[in-house]
């Protein structure tokens, strides 16, 4: 229902609209654009005639009792008429339009409010009031006549137009109009212009889009679209073409009224443009059957289109225009197999007397059978659990599976023939190694659920990852195991083997004969020859421990033989003895070699004439080498007290003939191998 305050209250509103179109008009003819051409009206045909030369257009229509009314406008302008599309992109070649203003404004472009019916208002119809529900209309514009019809069905095309499709005034403001018919002498009428397959009247507010900030879409498929500027009529937006039909009597005498009218007040003008030449009322042949709108012929279905008219003399059958040798029966028969060749549209002319023949036409488009190419479908596990599980893009197998798939068709997996839940494209399998799922066309009910099986192919050798590792300025040969169907290296080469001879991680991707891949990785490490940068001696007692401690790029071995190797660079245990240690690089890149000495150091000496532990020396230090090396004594304020050669005899506690007291002293010897052998002992008296 249309109400009055809040159509008022958009006042300002729709007159900035209306500026704005106006602005907008006068910017493009300013800059020279150019518009398409529009459509044309004209007022100069009779009531009779728009009904007997225009919308039924044949001599074979029984028609009376003609009578239309509408605006009454001062200059004397109609609300009715007659309308050409004036080769524009209007859908319609010609036809009548019924409006609630003057039909000189419903001609394009989009440039201003059609607006009619204020002060020079008329009245409503109390037939579309009780049509529509309502009791407010006004400004009505109607065209009604009698008719008898030559068949059992009658039908029309015809398209909504209104200036109410803008903004969220969509969601809330219609004007109404209705299609009435009844047979003479019934008293109720049926309402026609309504939402296929619903009792749901067409109104801008029943069918249209989304509209953001305003309300959801409504029977959306039928509505064909907003309008700007450039557009062969001054409405903002319209329905798409909509076909009026009902069941009749052959034979009867029937009323239709088509009436159009304003609601609540009179802003904002609206119009039904009835397709010329398209009201039949001889025989139905049906709705067309197209694969876009999913009706198409199936290819299993044995089709007959009946055109059976008890009053008819004759039948002709035509395809696409022209006759179909022999089909001159009531009926026409289709039985499979189909082939594109048979797509068009099929008419029958029905003959009723010397000077009347009606001829009615379908569209007939026949689904293919579908050819399937391929039902069974092999991925390669793409992970490293090879479990059988991945992810697959079910978009690539339609592109495959059939091999005349129509466009107009499209396809949807489930996990079952009978489920409605449909799967997502990026499909991860739910039973290892191999699953069924099911593709429909999921716009047309001509085909059943197709099987397809995925198999999710493994790779089953076992590759080891590698270490490597090569000398500093030599070069490694890496090879991936052999026997496969291509190699793919992170450097982009595609060879078996590679040779390298920087440090990194070198990885190859190998491919089987599933076409399922894996991947080895080599880690190459540069190594170089030790270099000993000390060993540090430790414990004078009876045995030592020796730390080697080197320096350089490498994983290294020691050893004291040079045959036995450890990974510790720790010697234990050793006697007091002169040793060489070998540093072995794992990588073969050489063995480094040292000399040290191991000693034992008396922790004590008694000189106190008994004969046992009367002079103080080292153990253990290997002669021939060291003779000139010289043992420095200190007390423990590190004052000299006494220099002698390693290999004299020792210290007997005394210092130029003084004894010493009792007390910790200490030593400092450099050997001949740079070895410094430093440490403390006591003297007892």
């Amino acid at each position: 229902m249309k109400i009055s305050f809040h159509r008022e209250n958009c006042h300002h509103i729709i007159k900035n609209y209306n500026f704005k179109k106006y602005f907008l008009l006068l910017f493009l003819f300013i800059t020279k654009f150019s518009f398409s051409q529009a459509i044309t009206t004209s007022e100069s045909y009779t009531p009779t005639q728009l009904v007997q030369d225009v919308l039924f257009n044949t001599s074979c229509a029984t028609i009376s009792n003609v009578s239309v009314s509408g605006g009454n406008f001062v200059g004397g302008e109609q609300s009715f008429g007659y309308f050409n599309s004036n080769g524009t992109s209007f859908p319609f070649a010609d036809g009548i339009i019924l409006s609630t203003g003057k039909i000189a404004n419903a001609q394009g472009p989009n440039s201003f409010i059609s607006d009619d019916g204020g002060s020079m208002g008329w009245t409503g119809d109390s037939d579309l009031n009780q049509a529509l529900g309502v009791t407010n209309t006004l400004n009505a514009t109607l065209l009604e006549f009698d008719f008898v019809p030559l068949g059992s069905q009658i039908s029309f095309d015809y398209i909504f137009s209104s200036e109410e499709y803008h903004g969220t005034a969509t969601c809330q403001y219609s004007d109404g109009f209705a299609f009435l018919l009844k047979a003479v002498g019934d008293t109720n009428y049926q309402n026609l212009a309504l939402i296929p397959n619903t009792n749901i009247p067409v109104k801008v507010t029943s069918v249209h889009p989304e509209i953001p900030g305003g309300c959801s879409a409504q029977n959306e498929q039928y509505f064909e679209s907003f309008n700007d500027v450039n557009h062969p009529t001054n409405f903002n937006g319209q329905t798409k073409i909509l076909t009026a039909q009902a069941n009749v009597i052959l034979g009867t005498t029937y009323h239709i009224k088509l009436v159009i009218a304003d609601e609540g007040n009179y802003r904002y003008d609206s119009a039904i443009f009835l397709k010329g030449s398209s009201f039949s009322f001889g025989v139905d042949l049906g709705q067309d059957r197209k694969i876009a709108t999913n009706t198409a012929v199936c290819p299993n279905e044995n089709l007959t289109l009946n055109a059976v008219s008890s009053s008819a003399i004759s039948y002709q059958w035509n395809f696409n225009g022209s006759p179909i040798s022999g089909a001159t029966n009531s009926t026409l028969v289709f039985n499979p197999p189909y082939t594109s060749s048979q797509d068009g549209t099929y008419s029958v002319d029905v003959t009723y007397s010397a000077t009347c023949t009606v001829t009615s036409e379908i569209v007939l488009e026949f689904a293919p059978e579908l050819v399937i190419n391929q039902q069974n479908y092999s991925f390669c596990d793409d992970d490293s659990s090879q479990n059988g599980i991945r992810i697959t893009d079910l978009n690539d197998i339609t592109s495959t599976l059939f091999t005349n798939l129509s466009s107009y068709y499209t396809v949807a997996y489930y996990e079952s023939a009978t489920s409605s839940t449909p799967l997502p494209f990026s499909y991860q399998n739910t039973t290892p190694f191999s699953q069924v799922v099911y593709a429909k066309i999921t716009n047309s009910s001509c085909y059943t659920a197709i099987p397809v099986t995925l198999t999710i192919l493994t790779f089953d050798e076992i590759f080891v990852d590698e270490t490597i590792g090569i000398c500093d300025g030599a070069s490694a040969t890496l090879t991936a195991d052999s026997g496969f169907v291509s190699y793919l290296w992170n450097t982009g080469a595609t060879s078996e083997t590679i040779s390298v001879s920087t440090e990194g991680t070198y990885a190859v991707e190998i491919e089987n004969t599933n076409g399922c891949k894996k991947t080895k990785s080599f880690t190459v490490i540069v190594s170089e020859i030790a270099t000993i940068e000390d060993i540090i001696v430790t414990g004078f007692d009876t045995e030592s421990s020796a730390e080697i401690i080197v320096s350089g790029n490498g994983d290294y071995l020691y050893s004291l033989d040079g045959i036995n190797y450890q990974n510790s660079n720790v010697f234990t245990n050793l006697n007091s003895s002169e040793h060489t240690v070998f540093v072995y690089d794992e990588n073969q890149c050489g063995i480094a070699t040292k000399n040290f000495t191991t000693i034992t150091i008396p922790k004590y000496f008694t000189p106190n004439g008994d004969g046992i532990h009367e002079k103080w020396n080292l153990k253990g230090i290997k002669l021939g080498t060291n003779e000139q090396s010289i043992v420095s004594l200190f007390d423990r304020f590190g004052k000299l007290i006494k220099q002698f050669l390693l290999i004299g005899e020792g210290w007997d506690g005394t210092l130029n003939g003084t004894l010493l007291p009792a007390d910790d002293y200490w030593f400092k010897v450099d050997l001949d191998n740079n070895q410094t052998l430093r440490g403390h002992f006591t003297l007892k008296r």
